[in-house]
């Protein structure tokens, strides 16, 4: 029999480390107890720990993610620095801390739609459950401003998915306003929400939101210097076993078939028609790109080494999408016969 077996005093010690804080422990401890940010922030770390919650939605650990719900409350843009942790809160501040804290714990529900702002290329964007939660790796290629894979500044933008116009929006800003982005969608209320976001950052006369299915409503012979796509990618197996948190998304914003790749050939069987002979597709497929290499395996696809991390991401030019646009065609054709 072990030494400690019967020990009492450790059986509490044990029972209380595997206690999980309740939603009324949660408020009680951040209304009476913390004073400081850093109080709070440390506390919700905890509080996270011991329910392990999943970031990934705009932030990569527990500690950005309670820095994040405070300085929300606070309304204050990142990054912290050490005058702000060592602030006192307000009452009132730490009574909706405990709130959001609540549902970001106990519901699963993502930061920003509890906060309705998420962050991008180092731009704020409302967000809401009407759309997919920014976060693409794409970002690193905008800010680069397509270096190396264009010669000169692009014209003419097609942003395909676009959800919050997040990619349309950070791709305007970064060409200082002189290019002209098509914001594409299928989902109405995803355009509401992309239009909150183009008025909000005065750019109705360059960054243009059009419904449709894909290229379905655009016109024969538009042309393009650049397509962006980040569409869904997500595979049935993932869809089916990711966090809880992802299922506050829309689903349409998420699985695309069993491969996860529906959307991504039917692009791929049109990009090479909206391009113009120089022009370019950047699309994102996340964790299908090993699917989509087993797909077309004779495919020169370049996949962008990303810098900051992230994967999925390829390029390819307007002339590899019409050569293999064959092959393109007849896997859009196998999803649509499909349905």
């Amino acid at each position: 029999m072990s030494k400690l077996q019967n020990n009492q005093e450790i059986a509490i010690i044990h029972s209380l480390l595997d206690e999980l804080p309740s939603a009324e422990q949660i408020t009680t401890s951040i209304n009476d107890e913390l004073t400081t940010v850093q109080d709070v922030v440390r506390y919700l770390v905890s509080c996270f720990a011991s329910y392990s919650i999943y970031v990934g939605h705009g932030t990569a650990n527990y500690w950005d993610e309670a820095i994040e719900i405070v300085q929300a409350v606070m309304h204050l843009q990142p990054p912290c620095d050490e005058s702000t942790l060592n602030s006192k809160l307000t009452k009132s501040e730490r009574e909706l801390i405990g709130k959001i804290a609540c549902q970001r714990i106990l519901n699963r529900i993502p930061t920003p739609y509890l906060t309705h702002r998420a962050f991008f290329c180092g731009k704020e964007f409302y967000v809401d459950d009407r759309v997919i939660i920014p976060r693409s790796p794409i970002a690193e290629l905008i800010e680069s401003g397509f270096d190396p894979y264009v010669d000169s500044q692009p014209q003419r933008v097609l942003d395909m998915c676009t959800g919050s116009a997040c990619i349309a929006i950070a791709i305007a800003l970064h060409f200082d306003r002189d290019v002209e982005v098509d914001a594409v969608d299928i989902s109405d209320e995803a355009l509401e929400v992309a239009n909150i976001n183009i008025e909000g950052y005065g750019l109705e006369d360059c960054v243009f939101p059009i419904k449709s299915d894909l290229f379905e409503n655009l016109p024969e012979g538009d042309k393009y210097d650049v397509i962006v796509a980040n569409p869904p990618y997500v595979d049935s197996y993932d869809l089916a076993t990711m966090p809880d948190e992802f299922r506050c998304e829309p689903d349409l914003a998420l699985g695309s078939g069993d491969d996860g790749l529906d959307c991504a050939k039917k692009i791929l069987a049109k990009a090479g028609d909206y391009l113009n002979d120089d022009g370019i597709l950047i699309m994102e497929v996340g964790n299908s790109e090993e699917q989509l290499v087993d797909l077309f395996p004779t495919v020169p696809f370049h996949f962008v080494d990303l810098k900051r991390g992230g994967t999925g991401v390829f390029i390819l030019g307007v002339e590899q999408l019409r050569a293999y646009h064959d092959v393109f065609e007849k896997a859009a054709l196998e999803v649509n016969n499909a349905r």
